[in-house]
Parts: structure tokens; C-alpha cells; sequence
């Protein structure tokens, strides 16, 4: 706007300037009386033509100052948000991105200004998720697998499983990857029932292992215990360390359970003729006072 007004202002001035030349030119004209082609042509010279940029009105601006009042308090409620959240901010832009970047093209990015504020650099450059190389900042994820072959040789080395939340961040389609090695059977995906997350193991291709059906139908047709308690009896006869104990948890849930009955009920409050009433204006209320005790 205030570019605009003082575009405005100039053009009022040379209006202004080019009648005060006119109304001189018409001066001498009417003391000397030349030509009026002359006179024309000597006005058209001692007047300069007016820029068309200077002339034109300027076009109206493509944006708001609200939006870019909106944009700046946003970058300063960022640069002045706790170093956690800016470096937070920071890691998902790297981890968006797949590149190194410059603190520059950060700030461009993201308006977390890593070279201005110490900590955030500090904090950053030794993030376990980002890797510096002196210039540049990159998403650092916890296994470097890039495709699908890499993913499959990392896994094999892992017999025994690993966590799928380890191989999220490998990179952007890793999930897709896995998902196909599961259809193509080169891993299984098995849940722990412990910390309810995905488990994946290999599936060795030069070990196949072919189970008779007599053998499926006499593990089918083999019956277990009912009670919990009894499949962990039979597993201890057979060396075998159960993973829970039914026993000391029933125990625990029956005093926990003997514990809450017993608590004690909160005397309820009567009011009595001794209490201080503030509502005396609603006698109906305190009909049936009960008398103190003596």
C-alpha cells in the first residue's frame, strides 16, 4: 500500500509539473506569436514523455498482508517453540525428504533456523537420527537397506526375528517390500503377544521341511489341559519353563480383589441444630434436623 501511494503522489507531481509547463508555453506564445506547429513541437520537446511505468497504475497486489502477517507469526511461534519441538520438526522434514540439506534450505523449509539458534544445532548435529557431514544434515535411519534385495539379506541375518518397527524408516516403501517377501514366502510375520508388535523371521528357501500327515493328525488330535495351571505343570515335567505363572497371578487378583471389598464406607454428614446455615431463607430445607448428641 505504501508503494502504491507514493506512486500516486509522483504521478499527481508530474500532472502538476506538465501544467505549469503548459500554462508557460502558452506564455510565450502569446507574446512572440510563433506557429502553432512550432509551438507544438517546441512543447512536445521541453516536456518529457512520462514513463508508461511511472504513468500506469500499478497492478493490485496478488496477495494479502493478512496471509503474510499470519506467515510471520507462524515463524516466530516456531523459532521461539522448545528446541524438542524444532528438532522434531527438523527430523520429519529430512525423513520426508530422503536428502541432505543445508541449514539454509531448512530454514526454508521448515523456518527452523539452525544456525541461529545453538542448541537446536547442537541437539541436531547429534540426533542418532541425522547424520552430518559438516554442511549438510540427512535422515540417518537405523538399518541402510534402500530396496527390496537389501532388505531380504538383512533380515536372514536376523534368525532368531526382528522388530518391523526397526525397518519403518529404512526407506519410503519398505512396508510394500515387506508385505511382498511375506506373499512370495522369504519371511513370516508373526505378532508377540508380549509387546503386541510385528516380529519377522526368515524363511531359509534351502531347508524346506515337508510334515507328513500322520503327523498333523496325530498333533491335532493330541488334547490339552483345560486349566492353565495344568499346561504349566507339564511343561516344568518336561524342563520346560512356562512364560506365565497362573498360579501367583489368581493369587494377587484374589487379595486385590478380598482388599477392595473391605474398605471402609465414609460416615455420610448430617446437619444438626449446631451447624452454621447459610441458606436460614429456605426453612424447608433443615425440617428434620438431627439433635446433637449430648
Amino acid at each position: 500500500m505504501a508503494l502504491q501511494e507514493n506512486l500516486e503522489k509522483f504521478r499527481k507531481q508530474q500532472e502538476k509539473c506538465l501544467s505549469t509547463l503548459s500554462s508557460i508555453a502558452s506564455a510565450k506564445q502569446s507574446s512572440t506569436k510563433p506557429s502553432t506547429h512550432k509551438t507544438s513541437s517546441n512543447l512536445h520537446k521541453a516536456i518529457p514523455a512520462l514513463s508508461p511505468s511511472l504513468t500506469a497504475q500499478p497492478p493490485p497486489p496478488t496477495g494479502k498482508f493478512s496471509n503474510d502477517t499470519e506467515r510471520l507469526q507462524m515463524i516466530n511461534s516456531i523459532r521461539k517453540s522448545p528446541v524438542g519441538a524444532q528438532i522434531k520438526r527438523v527430523i520429519y522434514l529430512l525423513l520426508e525428504r530422503r536428502e541432505a540439506l543445508t541449514p539454509e534450505q531448512i530454514n526454508d523449509a521448515c523456518y527452523v533456523d539452525v544456525n541461529a539458534n545453538k542448541a537446536v544445532f547442537e541437539s541436531l548435529r547429534n540426533n542418532p537420527k541425522v547424520y552430518y557431514d559438516g554442511r549438510r544434515f540427512s535422515y540417518k535411519a537405523k538399518h541402510e537397506v534402500k530396496n527390496k534385495e537389501q532388505l531380504l539379506v538383512l533380515i536372514r541375518k536376523f534368525p532368531e526375528g526382528m522388530a518391523v518397527i526397526d525397518l519403518k524408516d529404512a526407506y519410503p516403501n519398505v512396508m510394500e517390500d515387506l508385505q511382498t517377501l511375506k506373499s512370495e514366502r522369504k519371511v513370516w510375520l508373526l505378532s508377540n503377544f508380549d509387546s503386541q508388535e510385528d516380529i519377522v523371521y526368515p524363511n531359509d528357501p534351502r531347508v524346506p521341511i515337508r510334515v507328513d500327515d500322520d503327523l498333523k493328525q496325530f498333533f491335532r488330535s493330541i488334547e490339552l489341559p483345560r486349566d492353565m495351571i495344568d499346561i504349566e505343570k507339564d511343561l516344568q515335567k518336561n524342563g520346560m519353563k512356562p512364560a506365565t505363572n497362573t498360579a501367583k497371578r489368581r493369587a494377587a487378583a484374589q487379595i486385590q480383589g478380598i482388599s477392595s471389598t473391605t474398605k471402609l464406607k465414609k460416615k455420610k454428614k448430617e446437619i444438626s441444630k449446631r451447624t452454621k446455615l447459610t441458606n436460614a431463607h429456605l426453612p424447608e430445607l433443615f425440617r428434620n434436623l438431627t439433635s446433637p448428641s449430648r
